[in-house]
């Protein structure tokens, strides 16, 4: 095994980046990046609500998973920076890049490190999110609270699994990479100027989300000249999770614009 005390250690591609292919020949790739404190496994399940040419990729970041005795992420480049350098080969001729939460913040990071390597994906996703020059309205300052503090703070945004934030041991191992990542995500903020893609950009949120409110979503428009789509589902911060069918029907035609918007969801999407 790698020490990974080393100062050279580089995580395995595929522990920092899952390939969840479909049947059949790929045609696009949909790359997820997970919430504060969240991890692959909460997205794993979307593989089978995505059509079978639809190549799922989900970043794991520092501290979970086959990545938990690594340092914990200190600044979004530490959550950005791997899932870039680990992005499986053809993966950015058609990708589309997804982030949920703090996620969406990884997400236009990952765009911005692409774009400028000369790689731009076909369009970003943000969900349930700030627009990345914005201050962070409801920061949580982990580093103010203790760890029943903390939890109690998860859990009302949602989104984990109560079940293992109330399992001493569990909780033991998953509260540093949630401090870690809410740190981060509190003091996060592009400069105005430098918050740019060149690419569509698409924004989901949910109508009752007291952290990313839907009237705020449009500001995402303002990152790029390209086209620019903004749409509000029922729910709260983690709106998706009760209408999984829902959500991808309006992600439906970013992964295939010629798709007609409102269309079925997928067969393979089907219980």
């Amino acid at each position: 095994m790698t020490d990974d005390t080393h100062p050279d250690f580089t995580p395995a591609p595929d522990d920092v980046v899952w390939d969840l292919p479909g049947d059949g020949p790929q045609r696009t790739s949909l790359l997820v990046l997970p919430h504060a404190g969240g991890n692959a496994h909460a997205y794993a399940e979307w593989r089978r609500y995505l059509p079978a040419d639809v190549r799922l990729l989900i970043g794991q970041y520092p501290g979970r998973g086959a990545r938990f005795a690594e340092d914990l992420p200190r600044t979004i480049a530490d959550l950005a920076g791997p899932v870039v350098a680990s992005l499986p080969a053809g993966t950015t001729e058609d990708l589309v890049v997804l982030g949920h939460s703090m996620g969406s913040l990884v997400a236009f990071e990952v765009v911005r490190a692409l774009q400028t390597a000369g790689r731009t994906p076909r369009a970003l996703v943000a969900s349930a999110c700030r627009a990345p020059f914005l201050a962070n309205p409801c920061a949580v300052h982990p580093e103010r609270l203790d760890d029943d503090e903390l939890v109690a703070a998860i859990k009302a945004r949602g989104g984990t699994d109560d079940g293992i934030l109330d399992e001493p041991e569990l909780r033991e191992i998953i509260v540093p990479s949630i401090r870690a990542d809410f740190a981060i995500d509190d003091v996060y903020r592009c400069e105005e100027s430098a918050a740019r893609v060149d690419c569509p950009v698409t924004v989901i949120g949910g109508d009752a989300d007291p952290v990313a409110p839907a009237a705020s979503l449009d500001r995402w428009a303002e990152i790029t000249d390209r086209a620019f789509a903004t749409h509000v589902l029922p729910g709260g911060h983690f709106y998706f999770q009760q209408q999984l069918p829902a959500f991808f029907s309006v992600l439906g035609p970013v992964l295939d614009p010629a798709r007609a918007p409102g269309g079925p969801v997928p067969a393979s999407a089907a219980a």
